[in-house]
Parts: C-alpha cells; sequence; structure tokens
C-alpha cells in the first residue's frame, strides 16, 4: 500500500503535540533499521575509544563459522548433557 509523502506530512501536523515525540522517535527507528550499514560500511568505520569485552576478543579471534557444542553450552549456560 502506497503512501504519499503528502498524506503522511498531514498525518503527522494533525497529531496532538503531546504525541510528535513518540512518533518522531518511531519514525527515527523506522528510518535508521532501513540505512544499516553493511559489513563494508562497518570495517571502513573508525575505531571507537571503548575496550573490546573478554568475548569480543575471542570473537575476532576466532576464524571459524562455526562454534562447538561445548563452547556454545558455556556461553549460553546450558546443563544439557547428550549421550550417544
Amino acid at each position: 500500500m502506497a503512501i504519499s509523502n503528502e498524506e503522511l506530512y498531514k498525518m503527522l501536523k494533525s497529531l496532538p503535540e503531546d504525541a510528535k515525540k513518540s512518533a518522531f522517535d518511531y519514525i527515527k527507528f523506522l528510518h535508521l533499521s532501513h540505512s544499516r550499514p553493511d559489513w563494508d560500511d562497518i570495517m571502513n568505520f573508525e575505531p571507537d575509544e571503548f575496550p573490546l569485552s573478554e568475548e569480543e576478543e575471542n570473537q575476532l579471534k576466532n576464524n571459524s563459522e562455526f562454534v562447538s557444542w561445548e563452547d556454545a553450552s558455556v556461553e549460553l549456560n546450558l546443563s544439557i548433557d547428550i549421550k550417544s
């Protein structure tokens, strides 16, 4: 369903003042969720000043796309014992 910008503007203008902040926040959320950077963009970001957590350090050191059952169960705090 296509909605014209004019129709959207009209709806926003008619909102009560106390609802405009919520509408703005939601539209901002929608905009950001559709304009997230891809991995190439992320690789070009400047590093931030926050140190990596131990978990993040381990993820960077891991070259595998797979996680062992043991690592996953420890990370997720699972106590499932599978026996053959």
